[in-house]
């Protein structure tokens, strides 16, 4: 890795691991140590915030350049050309996990259970930055999890196909992102840097039902750019085609490298959120089952797959 590239990223409190891989302290990390409040995904999935590791194969390895993108985007790799073990690398993110909690346990506020438990995480949110389907041991990676008895959610933006086909094991959950409901706002507001992106997302919701792995197809919503009542058509057609067991819209938030590029104008209030969920509901079939205010996010189930939520 280029030096000035960590040097940038562990001032930030990344924790490099080998050549390539990052981990990093999640917000509701530490909201659940200390102020015993947690992530939505603990009220969507039933996972624990506080023993989640936040961590990417592909810190600096992406195909695209969100403007809403909050992670520094330094990415000056499409490719790995030197792969890391998998093994190693999960091993090592725990280690590290471990190392950056440890300061946690002399505040008076902390839950002394839950920072013991933190040290053996038991799900790992393959989402950190970059395309970890760029990393080319991916199913080995998710093996090594499960063998540890780890839940495992993979994100992904969706251009990569060829992989999701060929991925073994498959993640616990596989998330999807959708943020455009056509070509013109993908090019605008994703910025790829790959020629046929928006041919590759759409192969990818193609096949998204035949995966045999719980399915949720992501809208982050950009005040001004792509949550528009208009695109309510756009958005219900491509989700019928790749009948998700779930939809998540969630606000953008106005933290981090994104406000270089974003104004605090395109954060949407929950309350849009809400109502962009409710226009979506109406033209799926899909059903409103949970929201979260305070992350702006709200949960639409299919009701095929409702016995599989909180199972993992």
């Amino acid at each position: 890795m280029n030096q000035q590239l960590q040097r940038r990223l562990e001032k930030q409190h990344y924790a490099i691991v080998g050549q390539h891989s990052a981990v990093k302290l999640c917000h509701w990390m530490k909201q659940s140590l200390l102020h015993q409040r947690h992530c939505y995904k603990q009220d969507f999935y039933g996972i624990e915030s506080h023993r989640c590791l936040q961590m990417t194969p592909t810190i600096n390895q992406c195909n695209h350049g969100c403007l809403f993108c909050w992670r520094y985007q330094g990415f000056s790799e499409r490719e790995l050309h030197s792969a890391d073990p998998a093994p190693m690398i999960l091993e090592q993110s725990i280690q590290a996990q471990q190392r950056l909690i440890t300061g946690f346990k002399g505040d008076d506020r902390c839950d002394r259970r839950k920072w013991e438990e933190a040290h053996h995480p038991n799900m790992v949110a393959c989402s950190l930055s970059g395309e970890p389907t760029l990393y080319p041991y991916l199913g080995t990676f998710f093996e090594s999890c499960h063998d540890r008895g780890m839940t495992t959610f993979l994100v992904s933006n969706g251009t990569t196909p060829e992989v999701l086909t060929q991925l073994d094991p498959l993640p616990t959950q596989l998330y999807i992102s959708l943020v455009s409901p056509n070509e013109e706002v993908y090019k605008r507001l994703c910025n790829p840097v790959i020629d046929d992106g928006w041919k590759r997302i759409q192969k990818t919701l193609e096949l998204l039902s035949s995966l045999n792995t719980r399915t949720v197809v992501r809208h982050t919503l950009v005040k001004g750019w792509n949550m528009d009542e208009s695109y309510i058509d756009s958005y219900a057609n491509l989700i019928l085609e790749a009948r998700p067991d779930f939809i998540e819209p969630k606000g953008y938030v106005f933290v981090g490298s994104s406000r270089k590029r974003m104004s605090i104008a395109a954060m949407p209030a929950h309350e849009e959120v809400l109502h962009f969920s409710r226009l979506l509901s109406d033209k799926t079939g899909y059903d409103i089952v949970e929201e979260k205010p305070d992350s702006r996010v709200v949960l639409l189930s299919s009701g095929r797959k409702n016995e599989r939520i909180r199972q993992s």
